[in-house]
C-alpha cells in the first residue's frame, strides 16, 4: 500500500481517537508512534528524537518550576495579599482576575486556577456575589493569560518546538504578546462586565469545607498579626479561619473572643478551619504550633524527609480518652499533631480535647515515623505536597525569574535556563526529587514527543504535501483573511473535544503547507492556530475549567453560553491584529 495513503489513514484514525478519547490521548499517541515504527514509515532514531527535544525538556522543567513556586507559597501569597489590602470587594475580584491572567502568562494555567480558587471564592463571598459568577471568570482569566508568552501554556511551547521540523523559525518569547495581550485585555473586560450577567447565581461547593480542623497556632516574632485586633487580622474574612479561643501566658483562656480583641506576640490562637486554610495560614501569618517548633528543633523527628498526613484514630487506640499530652503522643510516635478534626463542632482548645474514635489528626513527622504509626492510627491522606514555606519564596522567585529573563533575552536558550533552574532548585532543596518527578504531567510529555515524530513522518513521506495541495485548491477562493479565519475556527472546534496540544499539532502542518501552496507567508497562520488552540472556552473540558466546574455548580450549557461570546471576541481581535503584525 502507498505509504502516503497509510499516513493519511493513521492521521484520520488518530484524529477520531483524540476527539472521542476512547483511549487516553497519550496512549493514542504511543499507538500512533508504534504503528509508524512497525510499518517502517519512520526510523527509530527519528521516532524517538522527540523525547530528547528542547521542547520536551523545557516543558518538563516548567512543570517542576511551577511546583517549586507553589511549594514556596509564592502564587498563593500574591492572591492573599491582594485580597487583604483591598477594601472594595468587587474591585478586588477584578484585580484578582487580572493578577491571575498575569501569573498564568508564566506558569501553568491549571496550577494558577487551583491556587486562586479558594481566594476568589472568599472575595466573592465578601462582595455578596454568588461564587458561580466568579469561578468561571477565574478559569477563563487563566486561559487568557496563557496566550501572552511562549511559556504561557504547554500548547505554545509545543507549537514553537514543532516549527523547526517544518523549516520555520521558533516563536519568540514575547512574540505572541502582540495579539495575546489585546486578546487578554478585551477578554478581561468581557469577564468584568458581560459574563456576570450571563452566569447563574449559585453558591460555591468547595470540597475543602467538608472537613474543618482545630489547631493551636502561636504568634511568633515578626508575625503580621501582632498588635492587631481580630477584625483587623482578617482571619475569618480573608483566611477562612474561626478563632475559637485565645491563650496568653498564665492568664485564663479567652473563649469566643470578640472582633476587637487585640492579639500579641506569644498568644496561642485556637482556630477552626478547612485543611487548605490551616496550611495556608501557617505559611503566611507568622504562626506555628509548639509541637511543630519542637519537631524543627529536633531535626524533623528522624527518618529523613518530613511528611504531613491525615490519620484517623481507630478503635483500640491507646490514645482514646486522653489528651495528646497525657497520651505522650510525641514520645510514643516521634511525630507532632498540628490539628484535629471531629465531626461534632469543637469549642475547646486542641490541647484539652480528649481523643475519640474517628478523630482525624493532622500529623507531621519523619517519613519512617509516619510509615510506622501503627494499626490504631491509620493514614488516610498525604498532605505533604500541599504545605507552603514562605521562607523559601525569595529563592524560588529568584530562580524562576532568573531563568525566564535569561531565556527571554537570549543570553542562553530557554531550555538551558529552565533545566539549570530545576537543578538549582533540587540542590537547594526547594523541592524533593520524588515530588519534582511527580509534578511533571507525563501524558502531555508523551503526547508531544510522539506527535513531533508523527510530524516528521508526515513531512518526509510527502503526505503533508498531498493533503495541503488538495486543501489549497478548496481554500484559495477564501483569500488570506478567509483562510486565516477558517483555520482559526477549525482549530477552535478541534480543541473542544481533544487536547489543545493535539489540536495544534494536527493543524500546524496543514496550515503551513496550505499557506506555502497559495503563496502566503505561513507566520500569520501559525500565530492564528496557536491562539486558537488555547481558546477552550465553549466546553468545560479544559483542565482549568474542570477545576471550577464542580465548586461553581455549573452546567455544560453555562460554558456554552458564556464561552461562545468570549470565543467570538477572541476571533475578531485575532483577525484584526494578526495580519497587521504578521503580514500575509
Amino acid at each position: 500500500m502507498d505509504p502516503i495513503l497509510i499516513l493519511l489513514i493513521l492521521f484520520v484514525a488518530a484524529l477520531v481517537l483524540f476527539a472521542t478519547e476512547w483511549l487516553p490521548v497519550d496512549v493514542t499517541a504511543l499507538g500512533l508512534l508504534s504503528a509508524l515504527l512497525l510499518l517502517g514509515l519512520l526510523k527509530p532514531k527519528d521516532a524517538f528524537a522527540g523525547f530528547g527535544s528542547d521542547t520536551v525538556l523545557t516543558l518538563a522543567s516548567l512543570f517542576i518550576l511551577t511546583r517549586v513556586l507553589l511549594r514556596a507559597g509564592v502564587i498563593e501569597w500574591i492572591g492573599v495579599t491582594l485580597a487583604r489590602r483591598s477594601r472594595n470587594a468587587t474591585g478586588t475580584l477584578r484585580a484578582l482576575l487580572g493578577t491571575v491572567a498575569g501569573v498564568s502568562a508564566f506558569t501553568s494555567n491549571t496550577a494558577t486556577t487551583a491556587v486562586f480558587l479558594p481566594v476568589v471564592a472568599g472575595v466573592a463571598r465578601r462582595a455578596g456575589l454568588p461564587a458561580s459568577r466568579a469561578l468561571m471568570p477565574l478559569a477563563f482569566a487563566s486561559i487568557l493569560g496563557g496566550t501572552v508568552t511562549v511559556i504561557g501554556t504547554s500548547t505554545n511551547l509545543v507549537v514553537s518546538g514543532a516549527l523547526a521540523s517544518s523549516g520555520q523559525r521558533a516563536l519568540g518569547f514575547f512574540e505572541l504578546a502582540w495579539v495575546g495581550l489585546p486578546v487578554a485585555l478585551v477578554g478581561l473586560a468581557y469577564l468584568f462586565f458581560v459574563a456576570p450577567r450571563l452566569l447563574p447565581a449559585r453558591d460555591a461547593q468547595l470540597e475543602e469545607s467538608l472537613r474543618a480542623y482545630l489547631a493551636d497556632l502561636t504568634i511568633v516574632a515578626g508575625s503580621p498579626l501582632t498588635g492587631q485586633t481580630l477584625r483587623e487580622t482578617g482571619l475569618g474574612r480573608d483566611h477562612g479561619l474561626t478563632v475559637v479561643a485565645v491563650r496568653r501566658g498564665e492568664l485564663p483562656t479567652q473563649y469566643a473572643p470578640g472582633p476587637d480583641y487585640r492579639v500579641q506576640e506569644g498568644d496561642t490562637l485556637t482556630v477552626e478551619g478547612p485543611t487548605e486554610r490551616i496550611l495556608a495560614g501557617r505559611s503566611t501569618l507568622g504562626v506555628i504550633t509548639k509541637s511543630e517548633l519542637q519537631l524543627q528543633q529536633d531535626g524533623g523527628g528522624g527518618g529523613g524527609a518530613v511528611r504531613l498526613v491525615e490519620a484517623v484514630v481507630m478503635p483500640g487506640s491507646p490514645l482514646l480518652g486522653r489528651t495528646l499530652k497525657e497520651a505522650r503522643f510525641r514520645e510514643r510516635y516521634g511525630a507532632s499533631v498540628l490539628a484535629l478534626h471531629r465531626r461534632a463542632r469543637n469549642v475547646d482548645r486542641l490541647s484539652r480535647l480528649r481523643i475519640q474514635v474517628g478523630d482525624v489528626l493532622m500529623v507531621q513527622g519523619g517519613a519512617e515515623r509516619i510509615d510506622s504509626l501503627g494499626e490504631h492510627l491509620v493514614v488516610m491522606g498525604d498532605l505533604t505536597e500541599r504545605q507552603r514555606d514562605l521562607k523559601r519564596a525569595p529563592l524560588a522567585m529568584l530562580l524562576f525569574v532568573g531563568a525566564i529573563l535569561l531565556g527571554a533575552t537570549g543570553v542562553v536558550p530557554l531550555a538551558v535556563a529552565v533545566v539549570a533552574a530545576v537543578a538549582l532548585s533540587l540542590m537547594f532543596r526547594l523541592i524533593a526529587p520524588e515530588e519534582a518527578y511527580s509534578s511533571v504531567e507525563w501524558p502531555v510529555i508523551v503526547l508531544v514527543a510522539c506527535m513531533l515524530a508523527f510530524g516528521t513522518a508526515f513531512e518526509s513521506s510527502g503526505a503533508a504535501k498531498v493533503l495541503t495541495g488538495n486543501l489549497s485548491g478548496l481554500l484559495e477562493p477564501l483569500g488570506p483573511y478567509g483562510l486565516l479565519g477558517a483555520l482559526f475556527l477549525v482549530t477552535v472546534l478541534l480543541t473542544q473535544p481533544m487536547s489543545n496540544q493535539a489540536a495544534a499539532l494536527v493543524m500546524l502542518p496543514l496550515a503551513i503547507g496550505t499557506a506555502k501552496a497559495l503563496g502566503y507567508d505561513p507566520r500569520p497562520f501559525i500565530i492564528g492556530i496557536t491562539v486558537a488552540a488555547s481558546n477552550s472556552f465553549i466546553t468545560p473540558l479544559e483542565p482549568s475549567c474542570m477545576l471550577v466546574y464542580g465548586p461553581g455548580r455549573y452546567s455544560f450549557m453555562d460554558f456554552v453560553r458564556v464561552g461562545s461570546g468570549l470565543t467570538l471576541l477572541t476571533f475578531v481581535v485575532a483577525l484584526l491584529i494578526i495580519p497587521r503584525v504578521w503580514p500575509f
